[in-house]
């Protein structure tokens, strides 16, 4: 699939996650809850259209070990992807982002704590769970 011709309106945000992981699919039923305006899409790392996204932003799709939110043109990994997704939720989520005072260094340094024992802590999925018919029009791939 050609991520060129999939139609995507420039508020769309798409976050790209790891399609087997216990935790990443937590996050993303936690964004489905949560955004009502139902702004996001998501696409797992592992499908065709996230590679080529994240190839098309300069990111090599076997390396990333991250959650990427793709905002137009930009691009944001690890915490910032993070605080960039729960600053678009409505009320009470974005005071989280306050931690974006926190230096960006802490910040992936305890990222990327929690993604090293991911595995450990949260069951892995080798089969996503039944998604509703409205949650299955935010999936891209």
């Amino acid at each position: 699939m050609d991520a060129d011709a999939i139609p995507i309106s420039p508020a769309t945000l798409i976050v790209l996650f790891d399609g087997t992981c216990g935790l990443c699919d937590s996050a993303v039923q936690f964004i489905l809850r949560h955004d009502t305006a139902r702004r996001f899409r998501f696409a797992p790392q592992q499908s065709q259209l996230a590679r080529e996204l994240m190839t098309q932003h300069g990111l090599n799709p076997d390396e990333t070990g991250s959650i990427v939110l793709v905002d137009g043109d930009r691009i944001y990994l690890r915490s910032n992807a993070v605080l960039r997704i729960v600053m678009d939720l409505p009320e009470p989520w974005p005071l989280v982002g306050i931690l974006v005072f926190i230096p960006a260094s802490l910040r992936d340094a305890a990222y990327d704590f929690v993604v090293r024992h991911r595995k450990q802590w949260f069951k892995s999925q080798d089969v996503c769970r039944t998604r509703t018919p409205q949650e299955r029009e935010q999936f891209l791939a």
